[in-house]
């Protein structure tokens, strides 16, 4: 399958991803989204020449092209070191110390491209006392505090999934200080390490959340503040269908038009002061009991063109068919496959999909030409099984 021509406003960036799963392959995929040329190094035993020129089904490796390389071989070394001499950027997403025992850490790569950005994705960090232990995106919003304020009230805390960590916190912080590190590589700074750590990027995501504690604005227990669900007009509701619809009326003149519109409360509720939280039980219900007369989608026709603040909850197959994100084509349909766009956009670079996911070392001896290699050379590594 052919590439797209290069564009984006990284175009001309090119990035060695060290394979992972995750918030590292999210951060390469954001690069590659915005035009980097991205080269993912897969492992030599994950290799399946029959599924080549077909798309990978995972969607976060889109973009880039793949070389398989036995990383713990002193000629697979050699391999990565001879990608890295001619790349702006590397990822790698392994417990600290790994790629220093593999030949291939921060020391080995800049000895050889001392310009090298090196991005370093992991939870807990490169150092401090749980540097050495596994841990997933629960773990570190448990430990940022980030995980006790999302829930019910009196319920037990409720994983946002992976949105918030490994995403939000993780691959989005690495690409952000990917980019950074490279504008000031061109601003004729040094290489340098980029130490991306979730618990670090959910702690400032955060921020907000702890002024607001200064503040004195937000209370410790979950589900009894503002934006926690708390308060009853910034919440969701069941529907006569079953489906749900989210308010976020928070200003006056937003929720004067929900009343409005709605035509609340419904006899006999009377009109609550919303403004005292020792009211909100009793507003809750009240909503309540009025949204449940009417289906998800008759609301949403009823509030959606208005400032009312409320959004029908989409699920994962209605999300790419609702009318603002099909005109703003928020997702596209590429390799036979809905997913979503590349964000953000740009007027003069536009972001793209260049390539769909590749397989495992479908593209090694294409890369390894690009590095320097000739077809002896490189037969050699592929009969010794240092590449695939």
């Amino acid at each position: 399958m052919t590439a797209d021509l290069a564009t984006g406003p990284l175009a001309g960036v090119r990035v060695v991803e060290l394979a992972g799963i995750g918030p590292g392959p999210f951060a390469a995929m954001m690069l590659a989204d915005l035009g980097a040329d991205v080269i993912r190094v897969d492992r030599v035993t994950e290799v399946d020449t029959t599924a080549f020129g077909t798309a990978h089904p995972d969607l976060l490796n889109r973009g880039r092209r793949s070389v398989a390389v036995d990383l713990k071989s002193a000629d697979g070394r050699e391999v990565v070191l001879a990608l890295v001499r001619h790349a702006n950027a590397l990822i790698e997403g392994f417990r600290p110390g790994v790629t220093e025992r593999l030949g291939v850490g921060p020391a080995d790569c800049h000895a050889v491209n001392p310009a090298l950005v090196y991005g370093r994705m992991t939870g807990w960090g490169q150092d401090g006392p749980n540097a050495p232990y596994a841990g997933h995106d629960i773990d570190y919003l448990a430990l940022t505090g980030a995980l006790h304020g999302i829930g019910r009230a009196g319920e037990p805390p409720v994983p946002p999934m992976n949105l918030l960590g490994d995403f939000g916190g993780g691959g989005m912080m690495l690409a952000l200080g990917v980019v950074s590190a490279l504008y000031a590589v061109r601003g004729g700074a040094t290489g340098q390490v980029v130490d991306a750590a979730i618990v670090d990027g959910v702690a400032v995501l955060s921020t907000q959340i702890h002024a607001l504690h200064q503040l004195g604005m937000w209370r410790n227990p979950r589900g009894v503040n503002l934006l926690d669900g708390g308060a009853p007009f910034y919440d969701t509701y069941e529907c006569a269908d079953g489906r749900y619809l989210a308010v976020g009326a928070l200003e006056p003149r937003f929720y004067d038009e929900l009343v409005r519109l709605t035509g609340f409360p419904l006899p006999p509720d009377e009109p609550i002061d919303r403004t005292d939280p020792a009211n909100w039980p009793a507003l809750r219900a009240a909503w309540a009991r009025l949204f449940r007369t009417r289906t998800r989608d008759e609301w949403a026709t009823l509030l959606t063109a208005s400032d009312a603040c409320a959004a029908p909850v989409l699920d994962w197959r209605e999300a790419p068919e609702h009318p603002h994100l099909a005109a703003r084509e928020t997702f596209l349909l590429r390799d036979g496959v809905v997913q979503p766009a590349p964000a953000p956009r740009f007027s003069a670079t536009p972001a793209a999909i260049r390539r769909p996911p590749p397989w495992p070392g479908e593209h090694t001896d294409e890369i390894l030409g690009e590095a320097g290699f000739d077809r002896d050379r490189i037969s050699r590594l592929r009969a010794d099984g240092t590449i695939g």
